[in-house]
């Protein structure tokens, strides 16, 4: 038999298609030729697999050897084919038997010296897998705790290639291919910090002088709000936003895959948590590009910023020296929940429903503003600078709070009244039941997602509690897209206070939230 088959997976953004590669030994001039649409990686895979089976003391075929990648029109990049392009030459040359390298999926990069190296994007591999109907999954050692999380398939942990050519010979997995150390399936996953096992784990009550502003986190961590704080340096912009993630609740385990596939494709997933059950947090330099923000690149379309954050929280710090071209491209994710990356040869989309954590100073030079030494900055400087924070952006900011500089005997008083991420997250998961209960036969996980529609039908608040919001909106000061997010933050209000429905009073503090005004 000169012809073997074997399968693989092929990643477009973070979603998976069956590949099949196919291996023929025929007569002509000696030599590999790989066919499929493929990029420079996997391009290169003839001369790292040809090493790899002579290193293994695999006899390499003195014959042309064509290999080719269904379907050819369905762009393939990465080294995950290796594996599968060296089974199925050896399968083609009689090497393994063709039966086996069949029905099994094949997944991993070659070392030269034939080792099976870990590669990004295997647990979105694996679920494509499985829905293609695959029974086994072949994977790199270093990748088997990340696939083990996938159930009803047996995934099988390669460390060489010479190994796994001993276990298609002898059929015997224990023999011919270690079980990994410490490999885990999704039952015995540990919930980390998001810092790592080490890491010391940030606490709402290191917070101080700040009420306002830790209410507004309450509330932002409750609903699934977007946030914009505005004040001097040394206020507690940055310690509020990092201990945001506190508050929050564990994700849901369909959550928990579909973010870990993202970090996965991304190769941000860290070794010792192959399953992330945390919301994730992200932090870009204000110096990131459109690119490294909303995802893409020159070669293989990366996930962003907007899209390793999704389920989480995206926090922009100094968010007014970010480009003014990576603040505008914020809002189509804001409004959509994913971002649609374009290229000549298609369109790759990648989830990005995150928390928006905006922060900024009163004006460019950032020194603290004393009666004894006012700052320099001009009224029009301070203007220019706040600016580049356009109107629609901030139309898409729920909870916008400012921030000033606290005496000692404020921060005094208000250490009795401070409360840790543990307290305050008990209310906010109780506050997400709540919606949960209510949104129970619907899509939406919590009152950020509410759509347009449902906020001024079944959801839409009293006439008497609608006043004040129909006054603002006569007056200008207040969109109709600010409408609605006023209405979500009025929700929110109302499920932390265990109220059935925003009366009079939720509505207004839901005002004063989204107008930055202290009610």
């Amino acid at each position: 038999m000169t012809v073997a088959r074997t399968r693989c997976v092929a990643l477009v953004g973070v979603t998976g298609h069956l590949v099949e590669v196919e291996a023929d030994i025929g007569s002509g001039v000696a030599g590999l030729h790989l066919i499929g649409m493929l990029d420079t990686a996997l391009s290169e895979a003839r001369d790292r697999v040809r090493s790899a089976l002579v290193n293994s003391r695999c006899a390499w075929p003195d014959a042309r050897i064509t290999v080719s990648l269904f379907p050819a029109s369905l762009p393939k990049r990465g080294s995950m084919f290796d594996v599968a392009i060296a089974l199925a030459l050896l399968a083609a040359a009689g090497f393994v038997p063709a039966a086996k390298v069949a029905e099994p999926f094949f997944l991993g990069e070659l070392g030269l010296d034939g080792t099976v190296r870990p590669v990004r994007g295997v647990l979105p591999a694996v679920l494509a897998a499985v829905a293609a109907g695959a029974r086994t999954v072949v994977v790199p050692v270093g990748n088997a705790a990340e696939a083990g999380l996938v159930p009803d398939v047996t995934v099988i942990p390669a460390t060489s290639l010479s190994h796994l050519v001993g276990w298609l010979r002898d059929g015997d997995p224990a023999g011919g291919l270690p079980i990994p150390a410490g490999g885990r399936g999704p039952g015995a996953t540990r919930s980390l910090p998001p810092g790592g096992s080490g890491a010391a784990v940030p606490d709402l009550g290191d917070v101080a002088g700040q009420p306002l502003a830790r209410r507004a986190l309450e509330v932002c961590a409750a609903g699934g709000h977007n946030l914009w704080m505005l004040g001097p340096p040394g206020t507690g912009k940055t310690m509020l936003a990092e201990r945001l993630p506190t508050l929050l609740p564990d994700l849901v385990p369909d959550q928990a895959l579909e973010v870990t596939a993202i970090h996965s494709v991304a190769g941000t997933l860290p070794g010792d948590r192959p399953l992330l059950s945390r919301p994730p947090f992200v932090a870009p330099h204000h110096t990131a590009t459109v690119a490294s923000v909303i995802g893409g690149g020159s070669g293989a379309v990366r996930p962003g910023a907007v899209s390793l954050a999704h389920r989480g929280v995206l926090f922009l710090d100094e968010a007014p020296e970010f480009p003014m071209t990576v603040l505008d491209a914020l809002r189509q994710p804001l409004e959509s929940g994913q971002v649609t990356i374009s290229r000549a040869l298609g369109s790759v989309t990648f989830p990005a429903r995150f928390m928006l954590v905006l922060a900024a100073n009163r004006c460019p030079c950032a020194r603290p503003s004393t009666p004894g030494d006012p700052c320099g900055c001009t009224p029009a400087a301070r203007r220019r600078y706040l600016s580049r924070l356009s109107g629609p952006l901030l139309d898409r900011v729920d909870v916008k709070v400012t921030l000033y500089r606290s005496t000692r005997r404020e921060l005094l008083a208000d250490r009795r009244f401070i409360e840790p991420s543990r307290v305050v997250a008990e209310r906010v998961l109780l506050a997400r039941e709540r919606a949960a209960k209510r949104f129970a036969h619907t899509p939406w996980r919590c009152n950020a997602e509410m759509p347009t529609g449902a906020l001024h039908g079944e959801y839409r608040p009293a006439p008497s509690a609608m006043s004040p919001l129909l006054q603002h909106l006569d007056s200008g000061r207040l969109s109709a897209r600010g409408l609605d997010r006023v209405l979500r933050l009025a929700w929110t209000v109302a499920d932390l206070g265990g109220k059935d429905r925003p009366e009079l009073r939720e509505t207004t503090s839901a005002l004063g939230l989204w107008l930055g005004e202290e009610r």
